[in-house]
């Protein structure tokens, strides 16, 4: 099976292709190298250079590589920065959908598996997430999500396009050949945070909000290695070429740890100095997901736990600080 991966050269997109290669498949990355790294994407993989908000790059790539599969990485995802520039967000996310939905049906392509986030279900009334859930987005990152599903969901309808949108939790952690990682100038993930504080980078680690109604005053989260992640989509692309229907998953690992939590994993590994600030706006006291749906339907069971996530980051970290 060939899969396009459309965001291959970034976080989570490159470890979706090792492991697409792992499984044996054949794999082309597209990507414009805004904030993905070409050298993140193996020297035997194609790399087109191109920009998913262009129709002429996108139809390119399809007809050169005539891949059974899209995966779709590619998107803007900084909740803050998308409150500031929600059109570009929208520009990016949804245009850029609108428009490789149309490149796939006028070159036959007709499976699609897309990035999607927890942050569709907003502020939800109880901690764990089910995909029945109702839908609503507080920000225009969750927001520009949501229209990417529907516009797939719409267009499944009338082109027979089918598709599996992955719903994500909080991703974090590093693959265990540590050539790539979350390798960003300005982090704003927690883990990675929490362990540049305790290897010197920064100052010091800033919890936000310790008077929330959880075990310890502090948000609780679900927290997902990215291997994982990526095995999921290897899978999934798998399911829709075998059954040939569309499905919408949560992916998480269904435990929920609290940002104090996990400053007590990476103080485990290094010394960690930590300190509280104030709340920030619009973050859910508990996010965790239910992905009961993923292990029947899909086989898929998460195999890293908080502490291995933590570790593999801190290894990663130190091989970019060049101390590994």
């Amino acid at each position: 099976m060939k899969i396009l991966v459309i965001g291959g050269a970034g976080y989570i997109g490159s470890h979706a292709v090792y492991e697409l290669l792992r499984a044996n498949h054949k794999v082309a990355v597209m990507d414009n190298l805004s904030t993905g790294d070409a050298s993140f994407v193996p020297k035997d993989v194609p790399l087109y250079i191109k920009d998913i908000t262009v129709k002429e790059d996108i139809k390119f790539v399809l007809e050169t590589e005539k891949p059974d599969v899209i995966m779709h990485f590619a998107a803007k995802l900084i909740v803050p920065e998308s409150m500031v520039k929600p059109l570009e967000y929208y520009h990016n996310n949804v245009e850029g959908v609108r428009l490789l939905l149309e490149s796939m049906v006028e070159t036959n392509v007709k499976y699609i598996v897309f990035s999607s986030t927890a942050a569709v279900y907003g502020e939800p009334e109880k901690g764990i997430c089910v995909e029945t859930d109702p839908v609503l987005p507080i920000n225009p990152y969750g927001e520009s999500k949501l229209a990417c599903e529907r516009l797939i969901h719409w267009a499944s309808l009338a082109h027979g396009l089918k598709y599996c949108i992955f719903r994500y939790f909080n991703v974090a952690g590093a693959d265990k050949s540590l050539e790539i990682g979350l390798k960003k100038q300005q982090l704003t993930h927690l883990i990675p945070v929490a362990i540049e504080a305790a290897l010197g980078i920064r100052e010091k680690l800033t919890i936000f909000g310790n008077d929330y109604p959880t075990k310890d005053g502090t948000n609780i989260r679900d927290y997902i290695h990215v291997s994982d992640l990526a095995r999921a989509h290897v899978l999934g692309a798998e399911f829709l070429v075998k059954e040939n229907r569309s499905e919408i998953f949560n992916l998480g690992s269904e435990k929920g740890y609290s940002n104090l939590d996990v400053a007590h994993t990476v103080n485990e590994l290094l010394p960690l100095k930590f300190d509280f600030g104030p709340r920030r706006a619009g973050d859910p006291a508990v996010l965790t997901a239910n992905a009961s749906k993923a292990y029947k339907v899909l086989g898929f069971k998460t195999e890293y736990s908080l502490k291995d996530i933590v570790a593999s980051d801190l290894a990663y970290r130190k091989k970019l600080k060049g101390t590994l």
